[in-house]
């Protein structure tokens, strides 16, 4: 199914992106619950409690993707990684401590990207991504993607991410691969 129409795209920052949680929650709930994923409710609600204390973070931002009826079609956010950040010790293989230092402007971590299903193709995961990045000041990115989302792997792949390990994110979690984007 395709949908016509004009999408919007805006940038969010935390206090923003905190009042638009239901959007957030819409797309992110219907998004994870698809294969690969398999997300529960529970697994929704406990996303959605780090992202409240996400959204406190002074460099969070967030980009959503809208019909022209404000329905919502796509998410993303992040914030760039503090220096004692635990994402590099998650890694099954350890990488060089070059490439695991931070300083809380070197990386910008991105935490979630998710585009409903209807609107898949038409390059709104591409749009999110570079209005969430637009104006950037880090020097690269970093994610995690679930080596089974073949769709979401390929689209980071050509988009300049390169796979640099893989990792158990959370307890209980698949291995995922962990794409590094270099911007500068």
């Amino acid at each position: 199914m395709t949908q016509k129409g004009t999408i919007t795209f805006e940038r969010l920052d935390g206090p923003a992106a905190k009042q638009a949680e239901d959007a957030f929650r819409l797309v992110y709930a219907e998004v994870f619950a698809e294969p690969p994923y398999n997300e529960s409710e529970g697994d929704v609600a406990a996303t959605f409690r780090r992202f409240r204390s996400q959204t406190r973070k002074a460099a969070f931002r967030a980009a959503l993707a809208r019909t022209e009826g404000g329905e919502p079609v796509g998410i993303a956010y992040g914030y760039p990684l503090s220096a004692n950040t635990g994402w590099w010790d998650q890694l099954s293989e350890p990488v060089p401590d070059d490439m695991r230092r931070e300083d809380g402007h070197r990386t910008f971590g991105l935490m979630e990207l998710a585009v409903r299903e209807p609107w898949r193709g038409q390059g709104v995961a591409r749009r999110l991504h570079e209005t969430l990045l637009d104006g950037l000041e880090v020097e690269r990115v970093l994610l995690n993607v679930h080596p089974e989302s073949k769709a979401a792997s390929a689209a980071y792949r050509a988009w300049g991410y390169r796979k640099v390990g893989e990792a158990q994110p959370w307890e209980g979690a698949d291995l995922h691969d962990v794409m590094l984007l270099a911007l500068r």
